[in-house]
């Protein structure tokens, strides 16, 4: 591809439609939480190479059906930038769902109808997942590193004596929406549930979604358990190789995949990260790949660290080499970031190294591209 040269010797942008057409390569896409975010649309759309924003309509409990409304809003504000709108994260999952409770199909209707929805406004993929009550859990969002950025870490020595029901106690990640007496209710309800009566739910929900989902032309993609272990006695299950060979039987359709987050997965030491990408990328089974670095320490305990590989435990380059070897062509977003250069926002999800990240793992895929075929 030639460089695009203007009358005064600036280059132009390139056509990411060219790009994608010449070499059938992934979408970098952006995680955008709409107008309060810290991070304006617009310095998404500054980011070179960028496809794609990743977002939802937040302000929505659980279950309910999102206004045609807000997701157009949401195209049109992406549009603007000159972005694309073709990735959700997430459509929760009511947690009388997981639970199996009467009530679940009342639910499945309405995230049924939220599939419809979004697949008229021209979503392409939905990322999902299935952690009982609580999203991802870090014990500290700012550890302090020697550089004078911070990062999310998770130190199992911190957890230790902690009680989620005391009314007291405040994770990362956790909803801080939920009261006392509302998580004491469904901490019993998930006491009586089996890691088997689980799968069960899941099976029960995949089933009623993934036809759909066919239908209207939408990947559903879950994202695995953050971290991939049992929290407090809360069953996890998409944790490891065996698990997501289980899961991605429960429906056997390439409309029922995985938001692959190496940072998950890559977290605990039993996990081979690119293994796992080069077989599921193979199968045509990771919709949306989550890059990130995490650095292992003793036991369960890690630190979220800079994209480049040697600040990490992860080998980034050799994870997209695996990608590109099997023609991904699906969504890649950088996830979580330090805070670097006094940026005040989102712990994780701030601007500057997010941006380093979309551009490490784009200047990769070049290579990787530009190269193919020369050895």
């Amino acid at each position: 591809m030639k460089a695009d040269i203007g009358l005064k010797g600036q280059c132009r942008p390139f056509r990411m439609a060219q790009w994608h057409h010449e070499y059938r390569t992934m979408k970098m896409t952006f995680r955008w939480y709409g107008e309060s975010d810290p991070v304006k649309i617009e310095y998404i759309k500054q980011i070179p190479g960028m496809h794609s924003i990743v977002s939802a309509v937040y302000g929505v409990p659980a279950g309910e059906v999102w206004s045609e409304a807000s997701i157009l809003h949401i195209k049109n504000r992406a549009g603007k930038a000159g972005l694309n709108f073709e990735v959700v994260e997430s459509v929760p999952v009511h947690e009388d769902i997981k639970l199996g409770k009467p009530s679940r199909d009342l639910y499945i209707a309405n995230y049924i109808e939220n599939i419809k929805r979004l697949s008229k406004y021209g979503v392409r993929c939905v990322c999902y997942n299935f952690m009982p009550v609580f999203d991802w859990t870090r014990t500290q969002l700012d550890k302090m590193n020697a550089d004078g950025s911070t990062s999310l870490v998770y130190y199992a020595e911190q957890l230790k004596g902690k009680n989620p029901l005391s009314g007291d106690m405040s994770l990362p990640g956790w909803d801080s929406s939920y009261r006392k007496e509302d998580l004491k209710i469904l901490f019993d309800d998930y006491g009586k549930l089996t890691k088997e009566d689980l799968w069960s739910n899941l099976e029960y929900f995949l089933k009623a979604i993934i036809p759909v989902a066919e239908r209207y032309g939408i990947k559903m993609a879950i994202h695995p358990d953050d971290p991939p272990w049992d929290i407090f006695g809360l069953p996890r299950l998409i944790t490891d190789e065996k698990n997501i060979d289980r899961f991605l039987k429960l429906y056997d359709s390439k409309y029922s995949g995985l938001t692959f987050c190496t940072g998950s997965l890559g977290c605990a030491k039993s996990n081979d990260v690119v293994q796992m990408i080069d077989k599921y990328s193979k199968a045509e089974r990771i919709h949306f790949m989550h890059i990130r670095n995490v650095r292992l320490l003793d036991g369960e305990s890690f630190e979220e660290s800079a994209h480049y590989s040697p600040c990490g435990s992860l080998d980034v380059v050799e994870i997209c080499k695996v990608l590109h070897k099997n023609g991904f062509d699906g969504y890649i977003r950088p996830d979580h970031g330090r805070m670097i250069w006094d940026e005040i926002g989102k712990p994780g999800y701030g601007l500057y190294d997010r941006a380093l990240g979309a551009m490490y793992i784009t200047g990769i895929f070049e290579t990787l591209n530009k190269t193919k075929g020369a050895q």
